[in-house]
């Protein structure tokens, strides 16, 4: 994600990272714009303090501990917002992108990550033959990602997939990996208990049949996507002002 900035025309003074974590993207971002504040934002109180111990010598980054719904900076005050892997545990996608759309300056850029609904398709497929509980979540398709980006206002979205596939040993691995990132099921219909070790033993059993040799393969859909807010966009509203000199006749 962070190689497609090599494409875009920009010299942010303030730039958000978004559900930033333990500070990784934010700490490419600060070596590759020099003059920008960088703001690290994330709902875990916990993932900021490792993000600060990681921090530079005379680091330009701050720290705030918020909702992606309510971000704690001014309206049309950022130039650039970043997200890696957070919009798909958000449970009103339009909300967020729409206070994305507030942050943003005219001219201002959105680029993201997310995941698509093939991510986890094994695990999925394998509980599916145990019980009908959703045991994985759900993530929504790119296109009504897209349809989401021109609901809250942005210009010109443009959004690409692509499929990481990661092996694991066993499922009790994959399961463990899994727990260790803070991936969680927030599907309301979810089993309100932990896995037993029947449920366990008939998961790894009916996992067995995506074996390729001596690895179990995960699938992750990758969703990338940006937009922009149009130059001459009115921050209150998301429509665009133009001059009337650039208003032409139709021959």
């Amino acid at each position: 994600m962070l190689q497609r900035l090599d494409f875009m025309q920009l010299a942010p003074k303030l730039l958000v990272d978004l559900g930033a974590g333990t500070g990784y993207c934010a700490r490419h971002l600060e070596a590759r714009y020099k003059k920008a504040a960088v703001l690290l934002v994330d709902l875990a109180p916990g993932m900021l303090v490792e993000a600060r111990r990681h921090r530079r010598w005379r680091s330009r980054q701050r720290y705030a501990c918020a909702d992606a719904v309510s971000l704690p900076v001014a309206e049309a005050s950022c130039d650039l917002i970043i997200s890696s892997l957070t919009f798909q545990w958000c449970e009103d996608l339009v909300a967020v992108l729409k206070e994305c759309r507030r942050a943003l300056k005219p001219g201002g850029l959105l680029l993201f990550s997310t995941l698509g609904p093939d991510t986890l398709k094994e695990l999925r497929s394998a509980f599916a033959s145990i019980d009908s509980a959703p045991h994985v979540n759900r993530f929504v398709d790119m296109h009504i990602v897209g349809d989401a980006l021109i609901q809250a206002g942005f210009s010109s979205p443009v959004l690409e997939r692509e499929d990481l596939t990661v092996t694991y040993p066993d499922v009790l691995t994959l399961m463990r990996d899994l727990q260790g990132i803070g991936a969680r099921n927030s599907d309301r219909a979810r089993p309100r208990h932990l896995a037993g070790r029947e449920t366990l033993k008939n998961l790894a059993h009916a996992y067995e049949r995506f074996r390729v040799g001596a690895a179990l393969p995960a699938t992750y859909e990758l969703v990338f996507g940006h937009g922009w807010v149009a130059p001459q966009a009115r921050p209150q509203d998301g429509t665009s002002v133009f001059p009337i000199s650039r208003l032409t006749r139709r021959s």
